[in-house]
């Protein structure tokens, strides 16, 4: 499979996030505009330890994984727009975040974030993830950037 330029692959995103597994949330990246937009994913197995306990009759994806996979995915938008990953992104806040349908194993979770505005360090994004055609989860969100 080629890969596009704006095809972001599993040793890159390693290169830029902090984040390992379990906690590395994100597959690969589909598309991204600098300074602008990212388009993600996610696959979601029965093998996420997240999953022990967590509703074990009918596994569930923690909506509090979903948020943090988002911000991966603006996380990465950021590092790919400044040029520098001497810094950490940490959440700044979360607004409007809403959950609409549950996210189980098997699924594939695409994530689409924008960027609204960006003010010294203070990243704001507006972001969907998505199961399929459907909205599993909408939310605004800030990020910032700090010195290690």
């Amino acid at each position: 499979m080629a890969n596009s330029l704006n095809t972001i692959e599993i040793n890159e995103i390693m290169s830029l996030l902090p984040h390992r597994y379990p906690f590395l949330l994100i597959d690969r990246v589909t598309d991204h505009v600098l300074n602008k937009s990212i388009s993600a994913y996610k696959n979601i197995t029965i093998n996420e330890p997240c999953f022990t306990g967590h509703f074990p009759q009918q596994p569930i994806f923690p909506g509090v994984l979903i948020l943090e996979a988002m911000a991966q995915a603006a996380g990465i938008l950021g590092f790919k727009t400044m040029g520098n990953n001497d810094q950490l992104y940490l959440y700044a806040g979360i607004d409007k975040a809403r959950f609409k349908y549950p996210v189980v194993p098997g699924d594939r979770l695409d994530i689409e974030i924008q960027l609204i505005k960006e003010r010294r360090g203070i990243w704001k994004f507006s972001g969907v993830a998505k199961v399929g055609n459907k909205d599993v989860c909408v939310a605004d969100f800030m990020c910032a950037m700090r010195d290690l």
